[in-house]
């Protein structure tokens, strides 16, 4: 972790990006109750916030990380790795409740759940871009 990158820092960044994919998540529901009804926009909103729990697991994976890398680099990298395994299961859980018990719609959910994850990863690569110009 170099000096830019402070555990404040990152969950500010954290917080800008959920809030932006609970706000997208938000636009992609409306669609959907425009376009297909209420049941639609619910299974819609419902993968988004899955795309927000992910990215919330993922935050507090790094900031945990970043703390433990002043000890000891190895265990940062375990809190790493065991933290995409969690959230990896946490996703096929929320889906598996999302489909299965609550009978949500599928194709709404999926296309929620992949926008909002778009969102993610191109504010990430974003943010990434910008600490790198930064650093230059």
């Amino acid at each position: 972790m170099n000096d830019s990158e402070k555990p404040g820092e990152i969950a500010d960044n954290a917080k800008k990006i959920i809030l932006l994919q609970l706000g997208i998540g938000l636009v992609i529901a409306a669609g959907f109750f425009l376009k297909d009804g209420s049941w639609a926009a619910i299974s819609a909103f419902y993968g988004g916030l899955v795309s927000v729990a992910s990215t919330t697991m993922l935050s507090r994976g790094v900031n945990r990380a970043s703390v433990a890398a002043e000890k000891s680099a190895q265990t940062s990298q375990m809190i790493l790795y065991l933290g995409a395994v969690v959230r990896f299961v946490l996703v096929l859980a929320l889906f598996g409740i999302g489909l299965g018990v609550l009978e949500l719609a599928p194709l709404p959910l999926i296309i929620g759940f992949v926008i909002t994850q778009l969102v993610f990863v191109m504010m990430a690569g974003r943010q990434g871009r910008k600490k790198q110009t930064d650093t230059e």
